[in-house]
């Protein structure tokens, strides 16, 4: 399969499922979640979805694009290293900022939030600004900005 197919043709991420224990989906600690990622990312509960103590989707700006939170009693809740993530970017790097803001200002009242320090690489054609922050889920959030040179872009090299 060529990597330069049409958008319209080629798959692209929409989701991420996590097996999690039953009481990070009770009413309480679902809430904690929803104030969280509601007030730091933006992303809503699907309430039509959830279910007390065994189901929690997080909206991620887009019906199609979304945290899916399940338990199970069949199995084992999902445990990660430190470094394991997933990615979302930003188009700018302001943007990445105010969401480091928001996330440093909840962590001001719950030290369950964690957050890496803001790093930029340099790859020269490419500027990649990142933080990583995670609250109460097995997998943290690693939230990436890219800031291409001139002539280059996220389709093409110069």
């Amino acid at each position: 399969m060529s990597t330069d197919g049409d958008s319209e043709t080629m798959p692209r991420f929409n989701h991420v499922a996590m097996s999690v224990p039953s009481e990070l989906l009770q009413e309480r600690q679902r809430r904690d979640i929803l104030n969280f990622y509601g007030e730091v990312f933006g992303w809503s509960e699907m309430p039509t979805m959830t279910e007390d103590g065994t189901r929690l989707v997080l909206r991620c700006h887009s019906n199609e694009q979304f945290v899916y939170l399940v338990h199970s009693p069949d199995v084992e809740p999902m445990t990660c290293p430190k470094g394991d993530h997933f990615g979302m970017s930003v188009a700018t790097p302001q943007a990445l900022d105010d969401i480091l803001d928001r996330a440093r200002k909840f962590a001001e009242t719950d030290a369950r939030v964690e957050i890496s320090e803001r790093q930029t690489d340099d790859f020269k054609v490419l500027q990649l600004h990142a933080v990583y922050i995670r609250y109460l889920l097995p997998m943290q959030v690693e939230l990436q900005c890219y800031e291409w040179a001139e002539g280059f872009d996220a389709q093409r090299m110069a």
